[in-house]
């Protein structure tokens, strides 16, 4: 059997019941480590589950996924993933090379960002499509979310935000030269996603991140528990004055608000705002909610 066990958001201790059961059956356990990260060091994981745990990268996840399939026909194999297993595309894909090598997938499900971002005090059910904002470079800004985002607005439907990581990325020099040299990790904060998302807006004019009248909510830690998560509400221009510490430590996540919003989403949401009168005001004035 060919598990793919969600691990949650947090640490060691979000596994559910069914999943670590599962992990200590295996004879085999890969920790995928790439598209997203747990906020604790492996080798916590590995003494609460009493296996080692085999990193498994991009390179491998993608192109050596026959090596962890390797013999999942007739034992156990696992492979962790942060938040729900199929948060990510490659997940999915692992799961059609397992079935076209007719070895039985189980996925066992945990929470991840799309249902835990509900925390902000958004609703779930008004949430649109997801997107994603990858790091730009100076020769490199792609702006397809814009569109999608726009879709939501049009829709108005809130967006969730997911914020570039990179882990385990080579410099385009050592790439070239085929030496396995890797830059630092970095992870896109609020502030930088909210930056770049002004630039798009200015090169767009679509004005529907206009920053002095967009409501947007940037977390951090999610499921992380007090001390730990961080939620900051108010416009885009607001959550881009702050400094760098009020945000918390990575993953960063961001909200942009849609104009079907609730006045109890305004009201939840307001306890996170950096400024509540005006979190208030351009929710009245812009979105049109109807307040007390």
């Amino acid at each position: 059997m060919f598990y793919i066990i969600g691990l949650g958001l947090c640490d060691e201790k979000d596994i559910t019941v069914k999943g670590l059961e599962a992990v200590k059956g295996c004879s085999r356990v890969y920790l995928e480590a790439y598209t997203s990260i747990l906020m604790i060091q492996k080798d916590r994981l590995e003494e609460f589950y009493g296996k080692e745990l085999i990193l498994a990268d991009r390179d491998m996840v993608e192109t050596e996924s026959d090596e962890i399939l390797k013999d999942a026909d007739k034992e156990d194999v696992a492979m962790l993933v942060v938040g729900d297993p199929f948060g990510a595309t490659t997940h999915t894909d692992i799961v059609l090379r397992a079935r076209s090598a007719k070895i039985p997938v189980r996925i066992i499900h945990n929470a991840s960002i799309m249902n835990a971002i509900g925390a902000c005090g958004l609703q779930l059910y008004n949430f649109g499509q997801t997107v994603s904002l990858v790091f730009f470079t100076e020769n490199w800004k792609p702006d397809s979310f814009y569109d999608r985002i726009k879709e939501n607005v049009d829709l108005g439907m809130h967006t969730l935000v997911l914020l570039d990581i990179k882990v385990k990325e080579q410099s385009e020099e050592n790439l070239a030269r085929g030496r396995k040299i890797y830059e630092p990790p970095r992870y896109m904060s609020v502030k930088q996603a909210v930056s770049q998302l002004a630039e798009i807006e200015e090169s767009r004019h679509g004005g529907i991140l206009t920053p002095e009248k967009t409501l947007a909510i940037g977390m951090s830690r999610v499921g992380g528990g007090e001390g730990r998560e961080r939620i900051v509400s108010g416009t885009l221009a607001e959550l881009l004055a702050q400094p760098p510490e009020v945000f918390g430590e990575p993953l960063h996540s961001l909200v942009i608000v849609g104009r079907r919003l609730h006045h109890l989403e305004v009201e939840y949401a307001e306890t996170f705002a950096v400024n509540p009168e005006s979190w208030r005001n351009v929710a009245r004035t812009t979105y049109g909610c109807a307040l007390d």
